[in-house]
């Protein structure tokens, strides 16, 4: 094993569009794990929208990442050394942790899942069977209290959450799923791959009239990964008692103005509809059925899912985030080392 290794570092905090300037790839020296700790040879790591705002110097439900120090994320990787006090990981086994942006980490064991790529490939373990995954099933079924016969409407349908959870509203029966996406291609995807009833790009003409046009009757539920103008045209189209999972406004996240829309807020008022955030960890008690629900789907072919890969490691990150930002991602973005 070599001595030195690769991290991702925050170098400054971005204005608007993050830029390569904004990041430093550091060589540094592989640390020894401690007592409690294991040392990880990361094998992929996860880039997510919600790390932009972890670029700003505010207030949020997770810190800000600090200039000059190593960014963080989503990791899987193979454990090659084990601290003392440590008895139910060995190396070998492969883990899924909170310190990706680097090539090695030393991790607390106690702060790592050990998982099994006999079940699942690694790369799934940060996707439809991780963090993203999760997010679709408990906003779907739990934030937005999906109920059989709802029509769905999900933005930003072909990333890593989106593409989950029209899938998700198809197999508990929703009456008709809709996804909005940017390219052709994914609009495609959408319909003839994943099973959505219909898709747009949001490219071609105004969200409001081409969800109109897909759902002529309304929609029930609205999984909102954009916010902006899609969040606008969902209120406009939710019936009455319409409910809304607000995950991300991935529209707005390096915007230095803010958002001209939604403007219709008073619809929710006279439609009685609930608009209600959505944060993943307040959901962990869900990931047992959650396991068993996707992993069962998954097996049987009933849900695909598809993933972007970057390889070439930490040196390849920011160039990964910053496509996952433009949405050239089709599914989960990863880096593989």
């Amino acid at each position: 094993m070599t001595s030195t290794a690769l991290e991702v570092r925050l170098a400054s905090r971005p204005k608007g569009w993050p830029t390569d300037e904004n990041f430093e790839i550091a060589e540094v020296d592989i640390p020894t794990p401690g007592e409690g700790q294991i040392l990880v040879r990361n094998v992929f790591m996860s880039v997510d929208p919600y790390m932009r705002g972890r670029m700003n110097d505010v207030k949020s439900y997770v810190p800000p990442f600090q200039v000059g120090a190593p960014m963080e994320g989503g990791a899987v990787g193979e454990v090659v050394a084990v601290g003392s006090g440590v008895d139910n990981i060995a190396a070998g086994d492969n883990v899924l942790h909170g310190l990706g942006w680097r090539e090695y980490a030393v991790v607390p064991a106690a702060h790592t899942v050990k998982i099994d790529p006999s079940v699942a490939p690694l790369s799934a373990y940060l996707g439809v069977l991780g963090m993203p995954g999760l997010t679709a099933y408990a906003g779907l079924l739990a934030t937005a209290e999906f109920k059989e016969g709802d029509v769905v409407f999900v933005s930003g349908a072909a990333g890593a959450v989106g593409q989950l959870v029209g899938q998700i509203a198809r197999l508990k029966g929703a009456s008709r799923v809709i996804g909005s996406a940017g390219s052709p291609e994914k609009v495609k995807y959408l319909v003839e791959e994943l099973g959505f009833d219909a898709a747009f790009n949001y490219k071609e003409g105004p969200v409001a009239e081409q969800l109109a046009a897909a759902a002529p009757n309304g929609i029930d539920v609205y999984f909102d990964n954009v916010g902006g103008e899609h969040l606008e045209a969902a209120i406009s189209s939710l019936n009455v008692h319409g409910r809304v999972a607000i995950c991300g406004a991935i529209a707005q996240y390096n915007d230095t103005t803010p958002p001209a829309a939604p403007r219709n807020l008073a619809q929710v008022i006279a439609k009685r509809l609930t608009l209600r955030g959505l944060l993943v960890g307040d959901h962990k008690a869900l990931q047992p059925q959650f396991i068993a629900e996707v992993g069962k789907w998954i097996a049987s072919g009933e849900l695909k899912y598809s993933e972007t890969v970057i390889e070439g490691g930490a040196s390849k990150a920011p160039e990964a985030f910053l496509g996952m930002l433009r949405g050239d991602n089709t599914g989960k973005m990863l880096v593989k080392f």
